[in-house]
């Protein structure tokens, strides 16, 4: 049987509803720019001298900026032996395929995982991603920006002044959401994610919330080398 439809009205109602919707959608951006300000407003803390590992060995923290004074981390979670990582951060990072544009706000963008620097840059090779990875498994840096071993993703901030590294700011879960145009494309079709948390009219597909999406290998198969 088909999924229920949206009810079907003339132009002009339409265009009422979507008017209607329209202000809460502005209402909406308005504070998500109120919650950025508020962001460049935060506090940081200092970082002690972390030191991770790149495709060349060991390097500093601060060097991972590359002379940059801004650096996004996503900390990619993590399962020690396996061929397939998480299909989440796999699906999330695999978005960002061009980075360039960073360079003009002095801006970096990379990976860094509890994996195996061995292992980290093979999964990189294998599912086509474009950032640049980095390896915490023998650095406390994952676990003290929340992300340690056998544990979930994160996105951490930070900020440089010379040689001083700070942290600015942090999300995980859902946060991670807005930073990217997954989810935001998939919300705006009539079905939305179809998944069984969301609220929908009787009738809309739903399934459980880990049930969509390709899984790793899928994803190598799209972007993988």
């Amino acid at each position: 049987m088909s999924p229920s439809l949206p009810p079907v009205v003339d132009a002009a109602t339409w265009r009422r509803e979507l008017d209607r919707l329209r202000e809460r959608e502005k209402a909406a951006t308005r504070e998500l720019d109120a919650v950025a300000a508020a962001r460049r407003r935060l506090p940081m803390v200092e970082l002690p001298d972390y030191v991770l590992e790149g495709a060349d060995g060991p390097v500093r923290l601060v060097d991972v900026f590359q002379g940059r004074s801004q650096l996004i981390v996503y900390n990619h979670m993590w399962s020690a032996g396996k061929t397939w990582q998480c299909p989440g951060c796999t699906s999330w990072t695999s978005q960002f395929t061009r980075l360039d544009f960073l360079d003009d706000y002095d801006a970096r963008f990379v990976i860094v995982t509890q994996g195996e620097i061995g292992e980290a840059l093979a999964y990189k090779e294998r599912v086509g991603n474009r950032m640049e990875w980095y390896s915490t498994a023998h650095s406390p840096f994952g676990a003290d920006v929340g992300a340690p071993p056998d544990a979930g993703f994160a996105v951490n901030v930070f900020l440089r002044d010379g040689d001083t590294v700070y942290r600015t700011w942090h999300t995980d879960g859902r946060g991670t959401e807005q930073l990217g145009h997954l989810h935001g494309l998939i919300d705006v079709l009539p079905w939305g994610r179809q998944e069984g948390w969301q609220d929908v009219p009787e009738g809309w597909p739903q399934r459980g919330t880990y049930e969509h999406g390709f899984s790793s290998k899928e994803y190598a198969r799209l972007y993988g080398v």
